[in-house]
């Protein structure tokens, strides 16, 4: 089967819930998938419902990391690129491996505007991944060089969300 890259972007809620969906789909063919979430250690629904489909289908995190990237000030965001480095390193070596069919790199797209993973890095993945590896990114503001490469592009668009209203991320649903 040729693999394709996709891409699930905008600022809506779903993004990271609908490269999971795919994630399932593709487990419940029969597939291998790894994810790697950049930027995100707090503890939410997918986690535990992730490890139960292990060893078939693995979630890699930094559970250090407590805060999201807007919540973060410039010093944690630098003491966390020592982090990111190592997530991306993970997920390369997950992408050129062989034992993966799909391999999902969940908020690279904040990690790459933050700087902490380099942009041509990524381009360099996409270019060469193995031609059988489906490969799908997420998060805000995907940077254009990758938009081009991708083969599917998503844009979850937000028309209103709850925190506009002072509701707070609630358990099980937004985490």
């Amino acid at each position: 089967m040729q693999g394709l890259v996709h891409i699930y972007t905008g600022n809506g809620k779903g993004k990271t819930s609908a490269a999971i969906g795919l994630g399932v789909r593709a487990y419940g063919s029969g597939l291998t998938v790894f994810m790697a979430q950049f930027l995100k250690g707090i503890e939410s629904g997918e986690v535990a419902a992730l490890k139960k489909l292990e060893p078939e289908f693995v979630l890699y995190r930094n559970p250090s990391l407590k805060k999201f990237t807007w919540e973060m000030n410039a010093l944690e965001i630098e003491e966390s690129k020592i982090i990111q480095e190592e997530t991306f390193d993970i997920a390369k070596k997950a992408i050129f491996c062989g034992k993966w069919n799909v391999v999902i790199l969940d908020e690279i797209f904040a990690a790459i505007n933050l700087d902490l993973v380099k942009k041509i890095e990524v381009i360099n993945i996409i270019k060469n991944k193995p031609e059988d590896l489906e490969l799908v990114m997420t998060g805000r503001n995907a940077p254009e060089e990758l938009v081009n490469l991708a083969d599917y592009v998503s844009e979850i668009i937000q028309v209103k969300h709850p925190l506009n209203n002072g509701i707070k991320a609630r358990k099980g649903i937004e985490f």
